[in-house]
Order: C-alpha cells, then structure tokens, then sequence
C-alpha cells in the first residue's frame, strides 16, 4: 500500500473540488437563502428536502437523517470508497499531483507500481472482450448463449475471451508499454521456460472489479475437456488482488445494496449476472473462496449494519446435502452480522444461472422473494437428522437445535422461535424454552428488554469504558499513547474517572512497562480504599474479548470510548444549533453549523476504527 497521502495535498483536493458542482451531479440542488443550496438526501428516502450544502463552509448536512461531512465524505459515502481512493479520484479529476509520506519515493513508486498493475489489467480486459467476437472464440459465445446472455449482456460486464495461445495477451502488453515485471507481478502472466506465458489460456473471462470499479483480477471457466486446469481459475493474490476482500459484481451492486439495504450473495459470476438481469440488482459472489469475515465487513459497510437490524442478506444454496452445509456454515458466520440473515433454495436445486433460463426472470426474482430466515433454516436442516417419531430422537434433535435458537442476536426473536422448535419437534413448549433460555442467559436477557434505551446506553458507555481501563491497568503498552490523551469527561462513571486519574497521576501508560511493578504504582497512587479495589479488580478481570488483546483490539477500544464520547458532545451541539435562528445570528450559526459536522465526522471516523470490538 502506498504511504499516507500529505495532509496539505487533501487540503488542496478539498478546496479544489467544489462541493455544489460534486454534489450537484447526485443532487438536484436549489437556492435556500443565505448561499445555501437545498436538496432531496441522497441517504434516506425522503418528500421533503432537507439536504442542506454550504458551499462557502465546504459542508452538507441533512436535517432528516443526520448524514454530513465535506465533499470527501460525499464521494466517500455515495460511492463507498475509502478514503484515500476517495482523494485519489477527486485528485485526478481535479488536476492535483498526490505526494505520499513513508520516506516519499518509496511510497510514490509503489502507488506507482498500483496505477500501473491497474491500467494493466484495464488493457488486459478490454483486449479478452475484444477477443470475443472473433471466430476462435465461438465455444465462449456459445456458452454465453446457451445459459441465456446475448452480446449486449456479455458487454455490460466485460465478460471477454483469452486465446489459446501461449503469449498472446503478453505481446499484446509488451506492445502496450508494459514490462515482463509488471505482468508477473499483476498475475497476467506465469514465468515460463522462454519466458512469461499468459495465465489465461482458451477460456471464457470475467473481469473482477474493486468498490472503485477498477479491473484488478479476473475469473477463468474453462471450455474445452482438454484443459487439464480446474474448470474455475482465478486470478492468484497479487498487491491489487485478495480474492478474500472481493466480492463479484459488487461495483455495480454497491448502490442498489445501500438503498435497498439488502445483499444476495450467490455462488457464482453467472448467477451474479442472471440475478441482475432478472430484477435483483443486489446480488455479489465470491471469487473463487469460501464467505468469510472479510467479505462480511464489506457487506456491512454498505448495509449501514447497525443496532436497527433492518437490513438482510440473503445467502442462496441448494437444497441438497451440500447445500445444507454450506448454510450451516453460514449460520456460524452470521452472528458477525446485526442485519437479518435468510437463505433462499431455488427449486429442484436450480442455481440463479438455470432457474432464470428454465422458468424465466421472476422465477428468479420469487426465489428471493420466498427467503426464509437463515436459523429456521439451520434449526430444520439439524432435526431433519433425527427421527423425531421416537422420544430419543425428539430429545437428541432438541438438544442440538437448542443452541442455534440461543445464538439468535435479536432477543425478542428467540421465545417465538423456541415455540416453533417445539411445534416442529412435537413436543411441549416448556422444556424446550427453558432450554433455549439457560444457553442464552435467559435471566439476563429478559432484564435487558425490561431496561429503558437510554439506561441500556449508559451501560454501554460504562462497559466499553471500564474495558479500556482493564487494558491500561493490565497492558498499558497496547493503549499507549492514544490512551493518555484522553481527557476526564470521556468516563462517564465517576469511579472509572477516578482510575483514570490515577493512571494519570502514575505518568501515564506511555512509560509503563507493565506488569505487578506498574499495578503497584497505581494503587499506591489511589486516594482511597475504594479506588484501590476497584483497580484490583480491573487487574484481574478477563477482557471482554473472546481472544488475546492486542494492538487492534486496544485501538478499537479507545475509538469506541472517544466515540462515546463525541456522541453525547454531538447531542449537546445540534441542541445548541437548533436554539439558534440562522437569519438573526449568522455567524454563530455557521460556528456551530461546522462544530457540529466536525463532531459528526469524528463520530464516524472513531466509529469505523472501533466497529465490531465490543
């Protein structure tokens, strides 16, 4: 990756971007007084516009939903990149020439080196869509035909043809301006007796894009039985290319999943195809490797994946043994998610691909449409092991399925689903919500419901911050320094506050070294009986984490407590702002007006670094 880009270069990208010409070509913006412009959210859906642009701050702000940030954040949000891809595109358009920090020319050449693995692999597909039409490529359009894709179809997304020469994607990059270096190491190429030979031989091509939409890998089929290869090849991890953090179609699929708030993750770059073409614009697969945790971060980040769980995904299977599986599988990785997971079984064990050619476009779209939640899926496929005709069976089954009802995250799911298990075991209601309710801490679960939101809030706060004093206490070099500069208001208990005085009072983490030696400084710096214990406490207590803490996890926590705390500062401002007339006081409004999305950008900045820690 290439070094941090220089702070003054994204001052420069931030003023030369305009932000009503950036947001002008997602909104339709209009005069609202005071050279403010005023829109319909591009973020919720919305009758009225209360989409607010400053264009003399640099700012946006919606009144609706809460949604701001300068026109970075805009691109950033709308187009769901990170950061530095965001400043590298305004960059481009806008004329300004990037410099990278970690020693400058190391990092410029591999951002060099990134540019340049890109714009390979741009000409690479354009040259296999090329190859397509041409008469050795027959068996390619044939298979395209033969699964329901015209030529327009296999143009909208790149699909191209690799000859079966031996060199004939690397002449044609040699001759494009491209050395034998850049093709090995961008994967286009494998390292032969005479030289580089291409990767991609006599096979039909997908391109695989990133969030951005830049081309950095491609998936092979095979055609002919007398390639010896595997029938699917994808292209091998490269600097541009982790077939773990991409997900197929996801460049085009990115918007729609966002306002939707739905994914459908398919098996296959076909199946990705027919699902959009038949009306489920949301579909993504993977590229050659099993779901995992990296590609459920993805979906998260488009899904919004919050608390409100309105969101789903929707994994699609067979019906048969393997499909099952592989929803069990499934079900395991779910617990990342707070969005509603579902699985939905297309007929006869069709796949999208053939569901779509046998039965027609809304077969497609019903097949979707008829998800069933992913755990009564898991709970059936478990009980249909058992012979649920004899008491054993009724037992056995039930003492597996119970602790999949446990794991459901939302509580309030969990005694309708423990009734259902019941129904579909035979047996009575009771003993199996007991059970479901002693693996999941039925006590504890049911005095949460009963808590109010903002007590629930406040017990949060006060977790997450007696988490990072745990760590400060115990292992002060994983927080430090961050952990030293945060101030008093950040702890909302008053006996964490006073820890964290002391720590203070003890010269801080940054010097620690931790150990007995440093916990004995702590308590002999306490002012009271009380402080000692509850530091006694915290030097014993397990963290939270299921794993052992480490750098991450200790930025993470810190996040979270600065995040906390810039919530309830963020609270405090837009109170401050709405007790402000901007007609009367304009210049105190538009103070507030940036404090506030200052603060809203910090929010989200802590919130990113700290999601899925606590």
């Amino acid at each position: 990756m290439a070094g941090r880009i220089r702070d003054e270069d994204v001052v420069l990208v931030r003023e030369r971007a305009a932000i009503a010409d950036v947001i002008g070509e997602a909104v339709q913006l209009r005069p609202a007084g005071g050279g403010r412009l005023k829109g319909l959210c591009p973020f919720h859906d919305e009758k009225s516009p209360s989409f607010n642009v400053n264009p003399a701050l640099g700012y946006y702000m919606c009144f609706g939903c809460g949604e701001s940030g300068d026109v970075i954040s805009f691109v950033r949000n709308t187009e769901h990149l990170s950061f530095v891809e965001t400043v590298e595109r305004l960059a481009g358009r806008y004329g300004v020439q990037l410099r990278y920090e970690q020693g400058s020319a190391a990092a410029g050449r591999q951002s060099s080196q990134r540019t340049r693995l890109v714009a390979a692999h741009r000409v690479a597909a354009d040259y296999y869509a090329e190859q397509l039409a041409t008469p050795e490529a027959v068996p390619a359009r044939q298979f395209l035909a033969q699964r329901g894709f015209d030529q327009d179809a296999a143009a909208a997304y790149g699909v191209g043809y690799a000859p079966a020469g031996w060199d004939s994607l690397v002449k044609h990059l040699r001759g494009s301006g491209y050395s034998q270096e850049e093709m090995l190491l961008g994967g286009l190429a494998s390292e032969g007796r005479r030289g580089p030979v291409d990767r991609f031989r006599g096979r039909l091509l997908w391109p695989i894009r990133d969030l951005a939409g830049d081309v950095v890998g491609f998936g092979a089929r095979k055609l002919s039985e007398d390639d010896n290869g595997p029938k699917y090849l994808n292209t091998a991890e490269t600097p541009i290319y982790k077939k773990s953090s991409v997900l197929y179609g996801l460049d085009v699929a990115k918007k729609e999943i966002a306002k939707r708030r739905q994914a459908v993750v398919v098996e296959g770059y076909t199946d990705v195809m027919a699902c959009h073409l038949a009306g489920v614009p949301t579909a993504v697969a993977t590229c050659g490797t099993a779901f995992g945790s990296d590609h459920i971060g993805l979906i998260r980040r488009l899904l919004m994946d919050q608390d409100e769980m309105r969101g789903e995904v929707v994994f699609t299977f067979d019906g048969d043994a393997a499909g099952q599986k592989a929803a069990l599988k499934a079900f395991g990785e779910e617990q990342r998610f707070v969005t509603q997971t579902f699985i939905a079984v297309s007929p006869e064990g069709m796949d999208p691909c053939e569901l779509r050619l046998a039965r027609g476009d809304v077969a497609v779209r019903d097949m979707v449409a008829g998800r069933v939640p992913l755990v009564e899926f898991a709970v059936r496929s478990v009980l249909s092991g058992y012979d649920l005709e004899t008491a054993e069976g009724r037992v056995g089954a039930m003492q597996k399925a119970a602790p999949l009802v446990a794991q459901i995250k939302d509580r309030a799911l969990r005694p309708e689903y423990a009734r259902r298990l019941a129904g579909w075991l035979g047996m009575e209601v009771e003993p199996v919500a007991s059970r479901v309710a002693e693996l999941a801490g039925g006590g504890r679960a049911s005095t949460q419901r009963r808590t109010p939101p903002a007590m629930r809030a406040d017990a949060a706060a006060v977790t997450v911050e007696r988490e990072l004093l745990k760590l400060a206490v115990q292992l002060p070099v994983l927080v430090a320094p961050q952990y030293d500069a945060i101030a008093d208001e950040c702890f909302t208990a008053l006996e964490l506050r006073e820890v964290h005085q002391v720590v203070a009072k003890a010269g801080g983490t940054a010097g620690a070294s931790g150990g007995e030696a440093w916990v004995a400084t702590l308590l002999e710096a306490a002012p009271n009986d009380e402080v000692r214990s509850l530091i006694t406490r915290l030097a014993v207590e397990a963290p939270l984490s299921d794993l052992e803490p480490d750098d991450r996890y200790a930025g993470a926590v810190v996040a979270r407590v600065q995040e906390l705390a810039a919530t309830r500062a963020t609270a405090q401002a837009k109170a401050a702002l709405q007790r402000v007339n901007p007609a009367e006081e304009p210049e105190r409004y538009a103070r507030l007006f940036a404090e506030l999305v200052s603060l809203e950008q910090t929010v989200r900045a802590l919130r990113e670094r700290g999601i899925g820690t606590l």
